[in-house]
């Protein structure tokens, strides 16, 4: 065998063992390669995922927020609506006149008399624009007497210094009775769903 046969069977070996090195990394940089695009593939999908998730949280809390706002509304709508109703009352209940205030500030002075049998300096007040009323009623009263005004929408507040007793009768506090009794009920009639 010649030199120049050892040569080239030496270089021969060298240019196959570079081909093989060659060819292993080119399958080791594709592998890493592969596993490159794995991994950004499954961190994309991670970012995804979390971006969903935070549009989700922030879409869910925007619900609530808007739900909660939305409630609040209609609340302050109904108790606009509630006060208006009772402001009505209140005004119908000031203009009431003639025998109709009549009979209901007799009816509530008739209510509270019970309370004085034993007293001969029972004092009744009540709203100034009804002094010739109530001074017309009394008439019909032993021992009571006009006392003056009383800041009300009308009815009687009816006291006496020797009993040490008071009883207010006034369209007011029957007002503020009989609405927290049927506050429920009233509400539920102007708001039915």
């Amino acid at each position: 065998m010649s030199l120049d046969t050892v040569v080239e069977d030496i270089r021969d070996e060298a240019r196959a063992r570079a081909e093989d090195i060659r060819e292993e990394g080119e399958a080791r940089a594709e592998e890493i390669v592969a596993e490159a695009e794995a991994d950004a593939e499954e961190t994309v999908a991670e970012a995804e995922a979390e971006a969903e998730r935070q549009i989700e949280q922030e879409r869910e809390q925007k619900l609530s927020s808007a739900k909660l706002e939305a409630k609040q509304k209609r609340l302050e709508a109904r108790r606009d609506t509630l006060q208006s109703v009772r402001e009505t009352v209140e005004s119908e209940l000031a203009d009431l006149s003639g025998e109709e205030r009549e009979e209901l500030t007799r009816a509530l002075l008739d209510a509270a008399e019970p309370e004085f049998d034993d007293a001969d300096d029972v004092v009744v007040y009540g709203r100034a624009d009804d002094e010739e009323l109530l001074t017309e009623i009394l008439e019909d009263y032993d021992g009571f007497e006009y006392g003056g005004e009383y800041d009300c929408l009308g009815g009687v507040v009816v006291e006496s210094e020797s009993s040490r007793l008071r009883v207010n009768n006034t369209f007011d506090s029957v007002l503020e009775d009989v609405w927290e009794d049927n506050l429920r009920e009233i509400s539920s009639r102007l708001f039915e769903q």
